[in-house]
């Protein structure tokens, strides 16, 4: 009973998102749920099929604390990577670090491991054992891997010491 409850929740979750998410990309128009329903329903449906069984909870709390965040990780990425690709030194210095992942297995790992990518500058390029391999132009985008990984521990409400 507990587990159709908790299937329950996240389908009316994942509803409620899709159906802002759609209103905003549609721009409040009434006639534009003719196509919108069919597409929130097939969303809801893809993403209870699609969701991680063994991952933490989501917390919206974390999720609106992590936007904020990634957003000015991202801009001040991309100003320090237009700064290097347009000065005359070129100051770069790739590497691939190993980042050993507290994380446990499931969504909050996998989210993590695609987030690496959209920031500038670092690329996830594997996941061995239980680290994370991300290539980086340099050491100082490299040393942003723990506390982006604590952010997205609180976003799913992940428990240990060692994460958070």
């Amino acid at each position: 009973m507990a587990h159709s409850q908790d299937i329950l929740m996240v389908g009316l979750r994942s509803l409620a998102t899709f159906v802002v998410l759609w209103e905003i990309v549609a721009g409040w128009s009434p006639g534009s749920w003719v196509v919108g329903s069919v597409a929130v329903l097939v969303a809801t449906a893809v993403a209870l099929c699609l969701r991680p069984r063994e991952a933490g909870s989501l917390r919206w709390s974390g999720t609106f604390r992590f936007v904020p965040y990634f957003f000015l990780q991202s801009v001040r990425g991309g100003m320090d990577v237009a700064r290097r690709a347009f000065s005359p030194e070129m100051r770069l210095e790739p590497l691939l670090v190993e980042h050993p992942l507290s994380l446990p297995q499931g969504g909050a790992r996998l989210f993590l491991v695609n987030v690496v990518s959209l920031l500038p500058g670092t690329l996830g390029a594997d996941v061995r054992k239980e680290c994370l391999v991300v290539h980086a132009l340099d050491r100082s985008m490299a040393g942003e891997l723990a506390n982006l990984e604590r952010v997205v521990a609180r976003m799913f409400d992940v428990d240990g010491a060692d994460v958070l």
